[in-house]
């Protein structure tokens, strides 16, 4: 055996280990439910809502509508619009008008702080909530009767904001299929294997803050300090010694119809944004996905005696059946031809990495927008692989005792 087919066939093994190993994290992590003592509606904290809007979303009428929709019994709801003549004005006083009863706000005007039209159409609700906790969430998202619960369930001593990550539901036609293979059983995974190590990152759709923990750090404008505010949010939190958290039932994002442009922007939006703000976890992206295995697998197979067809073949069945089983597990959007839209999003993921270190700039929602470029040095000091793996090491060794209790738990059961 040569050593480039030695070097093919472990690459491919490692590449398929690390796939399934985050597939059975994800799994275990998305059936796990937090354990918290039942609050009663007089122990409930209020809570402020705030939901920045532009324009008319696919199923607007029912993502905002599920705001009205909540259970929780303290809650003050403040819609953020940046100007009076948005087209998404007057359907949010329809929905206000059918619930009168709700507390329930508008607010519009825009104050600039930042490059980030989202944060800045925040600043006037984060001002203007009257509570302590405050929910800052995508007009986008379907909220659950429970929404607020599930993220106060999330919270612990150590914690300092919850978030979800979207998780993609009703898609219209291939593209959006596609952008459900994108949100679903790639990004929310790996979101979630994240969590799992105590490495979670906060996601713009849903954040619940603490004020006094944000209003320590310079208050809401301090999210400036990068282009996304996400971003900026993960990386507060850590510097005060504190940990995202993710909820445990990630909330859904009902896409419509999408066209191929608007699924390649958000998705090179998104990878340009991480590549600025955490280039260390974006460089793994560059091997990510079934595509390279694949090859090497069609490289290393004649040297091990197998066919390359029914080698590689095996190879994606075993890869993208279980990135289907997870879809099936977690109760996310499933359609016959799952596995294919999951290999021709692996076929986009090495030219979507080399786009995104080529450029700079996009656009969202009308607003040419630009990442900061990325020096050499700075590229270097963000990497760091001592400090990385050091900080790594014990929560990998962690979640791996965990996984050794529940499997005994497990064998305790079966016997």
């Amino acid at each position: 055996m040569t050593a480039p087919i030695l070097a093919a066939a472990t690459f491919c093994f490692t590449a398929t280990a690390i796939h399934i190993a985050s597939i059975v994290i994800a799994a275990l992590r998305l059936r796990r439910r937090t354990p918290s003592e039942p609050l009663s509606p007089a122990t409930f904290p209020p809570v402020s809502l705030v939901r920045p809007l532009c324009g008319i979303d696919n199923y607007a009428v029912d993502t905002l509508r599920s705001t009205f929709e909540l259970d929780y019994p303290r809650c003050e709801i403040l819609f953020c619009v940046a100007s009076a003549k948005d087209p998404v004005v007057p359907l949010i006083e329809r929905l206000m008008a059918e619930h009168a009863g709700a507390n329930a706000k508008l607010l519009i005007g825009n104050e600039r702080v930042s490059l980030n039209p989202k944060l800045n159409n925040c600043l006037k609700g984060w001002r203007a909530a009257n509570h302590d906790w405050i929910v800052l969430a995508d007009s986008n998202v379907v909220m659950p009767a429970d929404y607020i619960e599930l993220l106060l369930a999330r919270w612990q001593a150590d914690t300092g904001l919850v978030a979800s990550p979207p998780v993609g539901c009703r898609p219209q036609g291939p593209w959006a299929e596609l952008e459900c293979a994108f949100l679903n059983t790639y990004e929310a995974r790996w979101q979630y294997v994240a969590d799992s190590l105590g490495l979670g990152f906060a996601q713009g759709k849903t954040m619940l803050w603490r004020r006094a923990d944000l209003e320590r750090a310079g208050g809401i404008e301090a999210l400036a300090k990068e282009v996304a505010e996400d971003a900026a949010s993960t990386k507060i939190v850590r510097s005060a010694g504190l940990k995202v958290r993710l909820v445990d039932r990630p909330f859904p994002q009902p896409l419509g119809l999408r066209t191929a442009a608007e699924v390649w922007h958000r998705q090179l939006r998104w990878a340009r944004l991480r590549r600025a703000s955490f280039f260390a976890y974006f460089l793994p992206e560059a091997i990510s996905g079934g595509l390279l295995p694949m090859i090497a697998l069609a490289v290393a197979a004649p040297g091990l005696g197998l066919s390359p067809m029914l080698s590689v073949t095996s190879l994606g069945v075993l890869w993208y059946g279980s990135e289907t089983l997870l879809a099936a597990v977690a109760g996310w959007h499933l359609s016959a031809f799952y596995p294919l839209y999951c290999l021709a999003r692996d076929l986009t993921l090495p030219v979507l990495f080399v786009s995104a270190l080529r450029g700079d700039d996009f656009v969202w929602r009308g607003n040419d927008m630009q990442v900061e470029h990325i020096r050499p040095k700075r590229m270097m000091a963000q990497i760091q692989p001592r400090r990385v793996m050091a900080r790594m090491r014990p929560r990998v060794q962690r979640a791996a005792a965990g996984g050794r209790r529940r499997l005994r738990l497990l064998r305790e059961r079966i016997s």
